[in-house]
């Protein structure tokens, strides 16, 4: 086996055949059995920095004049010198406020400069961000902030009223930073701390790599989202094995999704990582997505099936893109996305709590289309296992485990914060994380997803718990008992559906569906608000009476038929 090939760059999407490549197309086998030892080789003689800090530091160094981050959309742009001056305007601003090495902080803001500049704050400081979700309601904020034992609050004034609106305080208002308008009753505001700080930060205590960073909230299984605690190791793992995974190639790239969700972070790192630059959008847009690839001349995305469902177009492939990841896409159409667009498409597995963990390499054209997400990255190990740890034999289905690589320091989820037996519930002895997802793995070594066992939606990126939506319809006292699945959809992957069985001696005049989607308004973000609802007089029972959702999925062909659309107005 020639090793070189794996190193060779690769522009483009390659035709059908091995001519494209520029180099003999190796075998299944072979690719799987290489890719772990040619990511470490390219990633072992450069070790990891010291900590987040360390790493803006030496972009700053090295390419201090060259963009770091452009919010197109607010006409900003931050090279690497002022990222690394009004990070540590910020953190003074924080230290100033009270915040300290290990201090909990919350932070609730939109995409906008403001949100990496306190995060990467937060993290020079040695103090932890517990990203929250913009979308939030009052009842879902108060779960955060108590959950996380949150002891500061950086919030966008325009959503003060949800911090508001919650039925208890948690936190004072000498605790909560306020950002973009000046909001009466609370003492500090952004512009007020920020933009006088000193722009050099010298931390109390240097954080190191086993610092906890991140409080980062994952839907779970049995009951409210349980936050992840991951390092700073975690996060500069991340970073570097991605850009790796790419092959330490890309040089523009957009970040389209919400800096409180992980894929915005890690995005950012891996862009600091190549001293790159990182396009962000304020919001998602599947009709401007395609004019910013082209207008800003992108490498790299997560691409939005979405996309893919507008009218093909000449000049479709008419851009700069390299390599685009499509998480979640039906795979038939991988091998239309490369000849439409003129990038790889490929799929990959990340978690919350694993960061990037399978990938499928650039160079495995031969894989397009198969289903695989891949084989483990550097500083990964992937298994199949049955429900007592024990692996599987190849081919046979199981649950898909990953660890930290034997030999090296943890660099996946510590555990669940303040949430001992959800940890130990979450891995098997050797450190294996249960990923709740059922999975198999070739004689030739990928591995393939096959759906999640965990019980959740996963609505246009969103994990949506179907215990927490559960919980909030029991709440209506019309409601006995509720059950929500997922319903396939082209747009946004999947929907929410809500069956529901009403009290004793209630009708659907004395819950209607409006009745029920106002009350889910109140305490559910949006996307976790259920699209379908279906009335029924009773559910299918396990021998231990727990609802059967299986039989649910499997009563009947088009799981809308017989439903309120709340989308479309209408019964179906």
């Amino acid at each position: 086996m020639d090793e070189t090939a794996f190193d060779a760059p690769i522009t483009g999407a390659p035709p059908a055949g091995p001519s494209g490549i520029g180099h003999a197309a190796p075998s299944m086998a072979e690719v799987a059995a290489w890719q772990s030892e040619r990511l470490m080789r390219r990633i072992e003689g450069e070790p990891l920095p010291a900590n987040v800090g360390a790493l803006l530091r030496r972009c700053a160094e090295e390419a201090p004049d060259h963009p770091a981050l452009v919010f197109f959309d607010d006409d900003e742009t931050i090279t690497y010198c002022e990222l690394v001056r009004r990070v540590a305007k910020t953190a003074n601003a924080l230290v100033h406020l009270g915040i300290e090495h290990g201090s909990h902080v919350s932070v609730m803001v939109h995409t906008e400069a403001t949100y990496p500049l306190t995060w990467l704050a937060l993290a020079s400081i040695g103090a932890v961000t517990q990203p929250l979700n913009y979308n939030y309601t009052g009842p879902e904020l108060h779960y955060m902030l108590t959950d996380s034992d949150a002891e500061f609050l950086v919030i966008d004034a325009g959503l003060l009223p949800v911090f508001e609106g919650m039925e208890e305080v948690v936190l004072p208002k000498d605790r909560v930073l306020v950002v973009g308008a000046r909001a009466e009753g609370y003492p500090h505001h952004w512009d007020d701390l920020v933009p006088g700080a000193a722009e050099s930060f010298t931390p109390a205590r240097e954080p190191s790599l086993d610092d906890l960073m991140n409080i980062q909230y994952t839907s779970g299984t049995t009951g409210m989202p349980k936050g992840a605690m991951q390092t700073q190791r975690f996060w500069l793992t991340f970073g570097r094995v991605s850009s790796a995974c790419f092959q330490d190639r890309l040089e523009r790239i957009l970040i389209a999704q919400p800096f409180y969700y992980v894929d915005a972070q890690w995005l950012f790192l891996m862009t600091a990582y190549r001293r790159a630059t990182a396009y962000v959008a304020r919001k998602q847009s599947g009709t401007r997505f395609l004019g910013w690839l082209k207008k800003y001349r992108i490498q790299y995305c997560n691409f939005p099936e979405v996309v893919a469902k507008q009218m093909a177009r000449e000049d479709d492939s008419d851009n700069d893109m390299i390599v685009a990841s499509c998480y979640s896409h039906r795979p038939e159409n991988y091998p239309w996305y490369e000849k439409r667009y003129g990038f790889l498409a490929r799929q990959g597995f990340l978690m919350t709590e694993t960061g990037c963990a399978i990938y499928v390499p650039m160079e495995a054209w031969q894989m397009t289309g198969t289903a695989t997400v891949g084989v483990p990255t550097a500083f990964r190990e992937a298994a199949i296992m049955d429900p007592d740890g024990k692996e599987v034999p190849r081919g046979e289905i199981g649950e898909i485990c990953i660890r930290t690589k034997a030999g090296f320091p943890r660099s996946h989820l510590l555990g669940y914060y303040n949430k001992p037996e959800a940890t130990e519930a979450a891995f098997f002895e050797g450190d294996w994380f249960r990923t709740g997802d059922a999975g198999r793995q070739t004689e030739d070594g990928w591995f393939f997803y096959l759906g999640r066992r965990k019980d959740m939606v996963k609505r246009s990126g969103e994990n949506v718990s179907a215990v927490e939506v559960e919980g909030v319809l029991r709440g209506m006292d019309e409601i006995l008992e509720a059950a929500v699945v997922p319903v396939p959809d082209d747009y946004r992957g999947e929907e929410v559906k809500a069956y529901l069985l009403l009290a004793e001696g209630k009708t659907k005049d004395d819950c209607p569906p409006d009745a029920v989607i106002a009350h889910c308004a109140k305490n559910l973000a949006r996307f976790k608000i259920p699209r379908y609802l279906e009335y029924v007089t009773e559910f299918p029972r396990t021998p231990s009476l727990k609802i059967k959702k299986s039989t649910l999925l499997a009563a009947k062909p088009d799981l809308r038929e017989g439903c309120y659309d709340r989308q479309d107005e209408r019964w179906r």
